[in-house]
């Protein structure tokens, strides 16, 4: 397995857990995603996007990073720019930190798509702010997750959801169907040991964490 990280523009939180999940990874730089480099002590390899968003004194920083750079008019976001290098260069996995907040929630809005693509395709994709991550969920797979005790979660439905089950959790659900566009799946929390499972349809996990190391 490759796994790459990619630094985009989002928010961040350092923490153990995510420290432990990129050790030893390969590290691209989206735009400014790479004021993330100096607050995680990691070297990106490679720094790609239009550069309109670029931190001040950043370049002089870390000049002797290679970049690719694009025009500004261009047809894809640095993100998706990111992540087309990462898989050029073999990416088997992808972890894309700073994927929350931020000023473009357009921006969070299309990671979030993207990841549950990239995955349809093969690719494993995790999205994380350090203390949110977003896990996409395949339909038939049972995902397993252990998140401490009262972690909160929800379930974002991309489309309509059929057979979605809930396990280890205060509210479960058995083979129930969510019509998209419903909050039945919003702002569930963990009791037990949590597991997914998805018949039908698009969706991803996103869990609050917490920022002591646990996961």
């Amino acid at each position: 397995m490759s796994l790459f990280t990619l630094l985009l523009g989002g928010d961040l939180t350092r923490t153990p857990a995510l420290d432990a999940e990129i050790a030893d990874s390969r590290i691209i730089a989206a735009d400014s995603g790479m004021r993330h480099a100096a607050l995680l002590g990691v070297m990106p390899e490679l720094w790609v996007g239009d550069f309109d968003s670029e931190p001040d004194g950043m370049a002089e920083a870390y000049a002797w990073v290679p970049r690719r750079a694009f025009p500004a008019d261009k047809d894809k976001t640095d993100g998706e720019l990111a992540i087309a290098a990462a898989l050029e260069a073999g990416a088997t996995s992808l972890v894309l930190v700073g994927a929350f907040g931020g000023a473009r929630p357009d921006h969070m809005f299309l990671h979030l798509a993207q990841a549950l693509q990239l995955s349809e395709q093969g690719i494993k994709t995790r999205l994380t702010s350090g203390v949110q991550e977003g896990v996409p969920l395949l339909p038939g797979k049972r995902h397993r997750f252990d998140y401490p005790q009262k972690t909160l979660f929800s379930i974002l439905g991309f489309s309509a959801l059929s057979g979605l089950t809930v396990e280890g959790a205060k509210w479960p659900l058995d083979a129930v169907e969510v019509p998209f566009g419903s909050s039945l799946t919003l702002s569930n929390v963990v009791d037990g040991e949590l597991a997914v499972t998805l018949k039908e349809g698009r969706a991803l996990l996103v869990a609050h964490l917490s920022n002591d190391g646990e996961h």
